[in-house]
């Protein structure tokens, strides 16, 4: 068997990286930047940052914000439309998940323009060409968008999110730069860490994985798992593990695919628009749970990555429930809340079928039922 691993060409990391942006430009003969950046960042001067590297090298560009927390079609579609006219030859994607997944579907249709629809980029789209070159700026420490060849896209009509996989819309170039990251509020900073930390377990635990994988997703384990409660607090140290820490998971997760608690998570932001650290979050330990009989002795590791004393003398429940415990006990701490209250039992219903049609079940290490489904979303509804 053959396994596929698709990385950035180039990577940049630490303080002051965004420096070497101009040169990545400059170096490779672009002309004029497409800058996609979601409208908060630009009204707190997050993106001025680039913009000011850009200026400072006399490098022109053109600034698209009309993007929306979870991106939708028009969000799309509109950016594609701008990007035509700007007469741009590169994009530079500045932000959290949303900016980035933004940028690689107008990156795709640019090049592939028989996908304008969007609608059907789901899934592994058989697109053709390479997209128009990324240059990929997170501002937060969790998507990892910037190394993965995924992207969720929003369908407001039909209230869902649809997955897109395809090694055609890989950023060419990440900067991973701290400082771009040290606006981030409390809590955003602990949403897009869980989220992050989901992506690591999940990375590990499903169908898909294998020794190279498993080497990146222990290590985003045991970063993410120290760095996150500080991050959180403020502290320089733990904002620069989580930048890394992140990263390293989508180096892994984006080759070998995820699990059940994104395809739930994709579905509570589509229907309810819950941020998706937050829903990642709170389902994490819901599916591990749920998980647990399906992993082996993958619990031991994920437990001692944690920081778990002693797992060598547990059993396999206890350190099974160990893992659990740690990963709930890491979310009550960085303030992650345990209840949806707009879920409503007649939901359900509808809210099982989505998250078992989601691009991600089918790498859950455990087939989940329609029932599953209902029974893990009850445990998020208030009581």
């Amino acid at each position: 068997m053959a396994y596929r691993f698709n990385l950035n060409e180039t990577s940049y990391h630490g303080s002051g990286a965004i420096k070497e942006i101009a040169t990545e430009v400059k170096g490779r003969g672009f002309k004029k930047s497409f800058v996609c950046s979601d409208p908060d960042l630009v009204k707190f001067g997050v993106t001025k940052k680039v913009l000011d590297v850009l200026d400072g090298a006399g490098i022109p560009y053109s600034l698209y914000s009309d993007i929306k927390p979870n991106p939708t079609i028009e969000n799309v579609q509109s950016g594609v439309a701008a990007f035509r006219a700007s007469g741009a030859d590169h994009i530079i994607a500045i932000g959290g998940g949303s900016s980035m997944d933004t940028a690689k579907a107008i990156g795709i249709i640019i090049t592939n323009p028989e996908f304008e629809d969007v609608r059907s980029l789901e899934g592994t789209a058989p697109t053709k060409n390479p997209c128009t070159p990324i240059i990929a700026v997170p501002t937060t420490a969790g998507t990892a968008a910037e190394v993965t060849i995924n992207y969720v896209i929003t369908d407001v009509e039909r209230k869902r999110k649809f997955v897109c996989v395809d090694p055609h819309d890989m950023p060419i170039i990440a900067v991973v730069d701290p400082d771009m990251m040290a606006t981030m509020p409390k809590g955003l900073t602990a949403s897009t860490g869980m989220d992050a930390l989901t992506h690591a377990i999940e990375g590990y635990t499903t169908k898909g994985a294998w020794e190279l994988s498993d080497m990146f997703h222990l290590k985003a384990i045991e970063i993410i798992s120290r760095s996150l409660r500080s991050a959180v607090a403020g502290e320089s140290a733990g904002r620069e593990g989580m930048a890394l820490g992140q990263y390293v998971a989508g180096m892994g997760f984006s080759n070998v695919g995820l699990g059940i608690a994104h395809s739930m998570a994709h579905t509570l932001g589509a229907v309810y628009d819950t941020p998706h650290g937050v829903a990642c979050a709170m389902m994490l330990p819901i599916v591990m749970d749920f998980n647990k009989d399906a992993t082996g002795v993958k619990y031991r590791e994920i437990a001692r990555a944690m920081g778990v004393k002693g797992v060598d003398d547990m059993s396999q429940d206890e350190y099974r429930q160990a893992a659990i415990e740690a990963v709930r006990k890491l979310g009550q701490d960085v303030g992650i809340p345990s209840v949806i209250e707009a879920i409503k039992e007649e939901d359900l219903d509808f809210l099982a079928k989505s998250a078992a049609a989601d691009a991600c079940a089918p790498g859950n290490p455990k087939e989940a039922s329609i029932d599953d489904f209902k029974a893990m979303f009850r445990q998020i509804m208030a009581k």
